[in-house]
């Protein structure tokens, strides 16, 4: 058996970011999770968020405790490239557009607020303007554009590398297992692993995304809905991709009320091909057990609803050079009140999750909070609104 002040359970984009924090604040930590699996369709095990090569990121959003996050995480990116010596940011800025009136306006009007309100630098382009700076698109009449140009998109998989090999150089145990049991008793916790090892601990933070869902892991069911995303990728060739190199990552909110999509500019993928990602599925399928995420997870997305999506695609890029399209899978998951999860259960075991679609940006300081917690430190009230809890 090992001794440690914290095990944390997921070693994806929050369970990362809070090991290196708690091993800053001094603690004695063990980060526990599975590789990504070569094969997801013959995979058993868990799943996690970051298995793929861009994710946007961006400051502007309609919710300003979700922007103050990502502001924070992103104000330290450079930080923990450094830290981690791997890259993983890459600043193509951000776009995010919407009706200005009517149906479905709520959204990009409160982004202009919340940005106007914490001096987030961004540009407001209409009509013409709109048209000059991102010819490429075509967007309809009466859509509000807010451009950052210091948003843009992050590769994942290599934040979370940055994050683990920094943690890994402030002392951070790295155990690649699957945790499927955590029992806790008056003089700790005890981890226990799918191959066996056995971790002991003071404290416990279980940052599995929607696997947090799992039993035996947290002493309560966590309050999660998740739902079932399927992704379409649209081939492009090196002209295309030429074409469309000042492309910025995209967040559209559709006329009338009828959807909304978001859309990753050209990013080389590790087959050596290069898509664009569009996401944004127009029905919410529940995945409501542990074993309907592991058959989502395998399965590679909805083809129908894909399709759907690179329809929109087509649509707003009607230019649009492509070589084909398939599909991924994803899931998504929701708190009631659309904040992230930082809480404790007990006095010894913690939850860490509740990305609500807005995760990936703000890892680093979901993680920070998460660590503070954990340590019995207080969060910044003056900062954010929420209280984090369910």
């Amino acid at each position: 058996m090992m001794g440690f002040d914290v095990v944390v359970v997921g070693a994806g984009l929050w369970g990362s970011a809070c090991a290196r924090h708690l091993a800053e604040m001094g603690a004695k930590v063990a980060l526990v999770g599975p590789s990504e699996p070569e094969h997801a369709a013959s995979h058993d095990g868990v799943f996690a968020s970051h298995y793929d090569q861009a994710r946007i990121t961006r400051r502007l959003a309609s919710d300003a405790d979700w922007s103050r996050a990502a502001a924070a995480s992103m104000d330290r990116y450079a930080s923990i490239e450094a830290q981690g010596g791997v890259p993983f940011f890459h600043q193509v800025g951000a776009l995010m557009a919407g009706p200005e009136q009517g149906a479905g306006s709520d959204y990009i009007l409160n982004t202009k607020i919340v940005a106007e309100d914490a001096g987030t630098d961004h540009d407001a382009l209409r009509g013409a303007a709109l048209r000059a700076r991102f010819p490429y698109f075509e967007f309809p009449e009466g859509i509000l554009g807010l451009f950052e140009a210091g948003g843009g998109w992050i590769n994942p998989r290599a934040h979370v590398m940055a994050e683990i090999t920094a943690a890994q150089a402030n002392g951070v145990t790295l155990v690649r297992d699957e945790v499927v049991d955590v029992q806790e008793s008056s003089d700790g916790v005890t981890a226990r692993c799918a191959g066996g090892k056995v971790l002991q601990a003071e404290r416990v933070v279980v940052a599995c995304g929607a696997f947090s869902k799992a039993s035996g892991l947290l002493p309560e069911p966590v309050p999660l809905k998740v739902y079932a995303r399927t992704i379409a990728f649209v081939e492009i060739d090196d002209s295309e991709a030429e074409r469309l190199k000042d492309m910025p990552s995209v967040v559209y909110f559709f006329p009338n009320g009828a959807g909304d999509c978001y859309l990753l500019p050209p990013v080389r993928y590790p087959n050596g091909k290069t898509y664009l990602k569009i996401g944004g599925d127009p029905d919410d399928v529940e995945l409501a057990t542990v074993a309907e995420m592991k058959e989502w997870f395998r399965g590679g997305g909805d083809p129908e609803a894909g399709s759907y999506m690179a329809e929109q695609l087509f649509n707003l890029m009607p230019s649009l050079a492509s070589q084909g399209v398939t599909f991924g899978s994803c899931a998504t998951s929701f708190t009631p009140r659309g904040n992230p999860l930082i809480y404790g259960q007990t006095e010894r075991v913690f939850a860490l999750t509740g990305g609500n679609g807005a995760g990936a940006k703000c890892a680093d300081e979901i993680g920070r909070l998460g660590a503070l917690r954990v340590m019995g430190k207080s969060l910044p009230e003056n900062i954010y609104q929420t209280n984090f809890l369910p």
